[in-house]
């Protein structure tokens, strides 16, 4: 077992401190508003806090599951009523995951490697953003780097407690978000790979010991998974119309499937270094996912590891390879369905994988400029001063890059006009002006019609009834307020006292 020296501790807690200032700094004002989807999710906890019915999934919205839902109602309870209560928990898992992957990258490559892909992770515009959303699926990446740590240790040291561990989660994936359902085919492909790697570099005398402790590590890792994952499978079992609510926006719904197919996997593997997802609350100005050092870094660190990765050194494809290129190419299957590719959110499971890619390249220039001072600067290659100019080199470049991409977030996406639009700021104020308005009051709001509807009305309106505790019936009657969509309201007779705001 690999032991942490205090230089190590050190490195992690500063980088923890630096992915906590990314996620908490001004999560008050930024994101500006609060996304009905966000409230959708904060109107479900509510209801489940006032009934006490925390569900495995909750089908309004296209349907979610619960898990991120419930732990979102218990930050209500303790925080209260607020755009900071929901997107509250995204920042702690982003914060974890910074963590997790750290451990991950350190098992499977080295400290360095860890310390440079957590880094990436904790400034990294596209994982920042979505630590700042209430959108469940930031989960999605915390599960995915403990899952593949205490997997890849369960696999390395044959050790029973840590594919247990992976099992449960595993297993609590499915809790987490949609795409997380395509998980299984990772574990598949590491299997059968691990499995040539045994029988190739094992000698004879260890092969049937490891054989053993490798089948039956995998299957207490199996069965612990399907246990776990046993209650939301029976609930898709008894109400199958909720397994696949989100269809019509895959690219085999459409009328040239094959052609949006096509079209689709270009966009997705583009967003890493070309252009990225338009969609303003997922990105800034459809500009690569990755800033551009960070980007750069990506793309050789990626070239770098698929070209080994394809020359099978040993008669089989690496181990730790497949691991990164079957997580990378699967978790990118949800985006390449998509129509509205390329989708940030739905390829937020490959955040982690690109980071190590990105840690990767870095490594690799340093490396190179580490092998370019001993050349140019021999007399510096004795003790502890060997490597000092690489060294510096490498703090100022992670230094800039962590500047470059707080100023793309904190000074241009965050203050944006776009992004308030986007984040329905215009909803917020109707909320406060409700919450400022004298409960005694008649009052009324008017919702135009969506293609969502939840607890009887458009998904719009849920904004509103998030901030102001207006999602049951009781709760509306007990503020003097009413609920109408446009339709409703013609033929509607107002209170002529009662103040009016209309949600377009």
């Amino acid at each position: 077992m690999q032991r942490y020296s205090r230089r190590e501790i050190l490195i992690i807690v500063g980088i923890l401190i630096i992915a906590s200032f990314f996620r908490f700094y001004q999560l008050d004002k930024y994101p500006p508003g609060l996304y009905p989807d966000e409230a959708m999710n904060g109107s479900n906890a509510l209801v489940a806090n006032a009934t006490g019915d925390y569900k495995i999934f909750y089908p309004e919205n296209f349907g979610r599951e619960g898990l991120f839902i419930n732990i979102q109602a218990l930050s209500i309870k303790w925080f209260g009523i607020s755009p900071w209560s929901l997107r509250s928990v995204s920042a702690i898992f982003g914060i974890l995951t910074v963590l997790g992957l750290y451990l991950l990258a350190r098992e499977l490559f080295s400290w360095q490697v860890g310390a440079v892909s957590s880094f990436l992770l904790a400034i990294s515009f596209w994982h920042v953003n979505f630590s700042r959303i209430g959108f469940r699926a930031i989960m999605l990446p915390f599960i995915l780097v403990y899952l593949f740590y205490f997997l890849w240790k369960g696999l390395k040291h044959s050790s029973w407690s840590n594919f247990f561990w992976a099992g449960i989660l595993g297993g609590l994936g499915f809790y987490t978000y949609t795409s997380y359902r395509i998980a299984p085919l990772i574990a598949i492909l590491i299997f059968i790979n691990y499995w040539m790697f045994i029988k190739k570099d094992f000698h004879h005398e260890n092969y049937e010991h490891t054989r053993n402790r490798f089948l039956g590590g995998f299957s207490l890792f199996m069965i612990t998974v399907f246990f776990v994952a046993l209650p939301i499978g029976i609930y898709f079992l008894k109400n199958p119309e909720n397994f696949m609510q989100r269809n019509t926006q895959s690219v085999f719904a459409q009328e040239q499937s094959l052609r949006e197919l096509g079209g689709s996997i270009v966009k997705t593997l583009g967003m890493f270094t070309f252009q990225g997802d338009g969609n303003v609350r997922h990105n800034l100005d459809s500009q690569p996912m990755l800033g551009w050092p960070i980007a750069v870094l990506f793309a050789i660190g990626f070239l770098k590891e698929l070209y080994h990765w394809l020359q099978r050194k040993h008669g089989h494809f690496s181990p730790v390879h497949t691991l990164l290129f079957a997580w990378f190419f699967v978790f990118l299957i949800p985006g390449f369905l998509s129509t509205e590719a390329p989708h940030a959110l739905r390829a937020v499971g490959v955040i982690p994988i690109a980071m190590i890619f990105s840690a990767r390249g870095f490594m690799w220039l340093f490396s190179a400029a580490e092998g370019w001072e001993k050349i140019t600067h021999p007399w510096m290659a004795q003790g502890h001063r060997q490597f000092v100019l690489p060294i510096l080199v490498a703090l100022s470049l992670l230094g800039a890059f962590g500047f470059y991409e707080y100023n793309r977030y904190f000074n241009i996406w965050g203050p944006g006009q776009k992004t308030a639009d986007s984040f329905s700021t215009n909803y917020v104020e109707i909320a406060n002006q409700i919450n400022a308005s004298p409960v005694g009051k008649k009052k009324y709001v008017v919702v135009n019609p969506s293609s969502v509807d939840a607890y009887g009305l458009p998904i719009r309106a849920e904004t509103v009834m998030f901030l102001t505790d207006t999602v049951l019936p009781s709760t509306q009657q007990a503020k003097n307020l009413t609920y109408l969509t446009a339709e409703q309201s013609k033929n509607y007779k107002f209170n002529p006292a009662a103040t009016i705001w209309r949600i377009k």
